[in-house]
């Protein structure tokens, strides 16, 4: 049966237990609103591990607009009935009030490739989602974590970060799962409309041409993208555009 673990004393007390038991654990990490992204990360932490735990936190530090933090999705029974389907064996889901006692004044800032890209476009972003990692590769102390590539700058940074800080939990990266039509799955589709749905997987199409960036850029404007940027870097093409009211990200091999 799934536990839920909800304060970080208890949570603290079970992982231990069970990596002290020579047990290895697996932790996914995620905000919630939980699609088949997310189950894939959990079935390949199931595969590399005795056991796996799946956080779920809505993670304020990571938002620069409050109003896309009021509607950002919450529905744990959802979550929790999906993750049933998995091979999950816990669910760590902490109130803001644990995860930030001290109101978010320690923090942790990476002063380089956090400025690039998504960092020049969301001012702080960086910086939440390494200080709320940090946080939950201490409470857990797992063996492994299982992030997308889809978030590639993301992914980058945090095993930049648990380099810096010799840390033990090995970071694993897993292959973005995809629509049928190409499109990345995200919490996000849920908000496009159905025109706007139908014009989204020109994103992937697009960035997968072999053109230059500029005329990426152009193709996608002339699609009905709003472009914030298509850069090459780390042998990938990186890029992140509004289509409506959503911002897409999405990256391909070069």
């Amino acid at each position: 049966m799934m536990e839920i673990l909800k304060d970080i004393t208890t949570a603290r007390s079970r992982f231990r237990e069970i990596t002290k038991s020579g047990k290895t654990l697996g932790l996914v990490p995620t905000m919630g609103a939980l699609h088949e992204g997310h189950l894939s990360l959990v079935h390949q932490a199931a595969a590399d591990n005795d056991m796996v735990a799946v956080s779920i936190f809505v993670n304020p530090a990571q938002f620069d607009n409050s109003d896309d933090l009021k509607v950002y999705p919450r529905d744990l029974e959802t979550d929790r009935n999906l993750l049933k389907k998995t091979a999950a064996d816990l669910i760590f889901y902490p109130s803001t009030e644990d995860i930030y006692p001290d109101n978010y004044h320690y923090q942790v800032i990476e002063t380089e490739n956090s400025l690039q890209l998504e960092g020049a476009y969301r001012k702080g972003y960086f910086d939440g989602v390494l200080t709320v990692v940090l946080k939950l590769l201490n409470i857990a102390g797992a063996d492994r974590a299982y992030f997308g590539e889809k978030d590639w700058q993301q992914l980058s940074l945090i095993k930049g970060m648990t380099q810096a800080f010799f840390m033990n939990t090995e970071i694993i990266s897993c292959s973005t799962v995809r629509e049928n039509d190409g499109l990345a799955m995200s919490s996000r589709n849920a908000l496009l409309s159905p025109s706007e749905r139908k014009i989204a997987p020109d994103f992937h199409r697009i960035l997968t041409s072999p053109l230059t960036p500029e005329d990426k850029t152009s193709q996608l404007e002339n699609a009905g993208f709003t472009v914030d940027y298509i850069k090459e870097m780390e042998g990938r093409v990186l890029g992140a555009v509004h289509l409506g009211r959503v911002r897409l990200i999405d990256n391909v091999e070069i």
